[in-house]
């Protein structure tokens, strides 16, 4: 799993999560302020509530609170009409390589839609350095947040914080 600083990331913001609601709600705040053309990276080992905080930015993207958000490990994509642009909601970790990635049309999603991206590191050179990380691990009974703000998500990260 790649933790550390990614080049081009200017700003950064740690939020606990002791709960699944709290995951929830961060993907809320995240689903309020996804625009055409925002590419995040959730980041994580398996359980750490990557498909929740996805989940929950597609929910509030929507402004449909009770929407059946499906997984998409198996269909390795999911894709919503919002209000302001398609939202993308992909899990790449069934995907051999970065070129199995390119063939679902992700290179089309950046451009137009907001992208929410599990296992992100399948993509390898192919990801984009602008990009919003979000890196889910364990802090005690919890979860901890690790933000990293790509220079189009510099001035809304704050907008993240509980």
């Amino acid at each position: 799993m790649h933790d550390s600083p990614t080049p081009g990331h200017s700003s950064s913001l740690r939020i606990i999560l002791p709960d699944a609601a709290a995951t929830g709600a961060l993907g809320a705040r995240l689903g309020l302020i996804l625009r055409a053309g925002d590419v995040v990276a959730l980041r994580g080992d398996l359980g750490m509530g990557k498909s929740t905080l996805a989940r929950a930015a597609v929910r509030a993207a929507l402004a449909e609170p009770d929407l059946a958000v499906p997984s998409p490990t198996f269909t390795l994509v999911q894709s919503y009409d919002g209000p302001d642009c398609a939202i993308w909601h992909v899990d790449l970790y069934r995907l051999d390589g970065p070129e199995d990635a390119l063939e679902l049309g992700l290179d089309e999603a950046f451009a137009d839609a907001a992208s929410l991206i599990e296992w992100p590191d399948r993509l390898g050179a192919y990801l984009p350095v602008d990009r919003l990380d979000i890196i889910l691990r364990e802090d005690g009974e919890g979860r901890m947040a690790d933000i990293q703000a790509g220079p189009s998500w510099t001035a809304r990260i704050e907008e993240l914080r509980p």
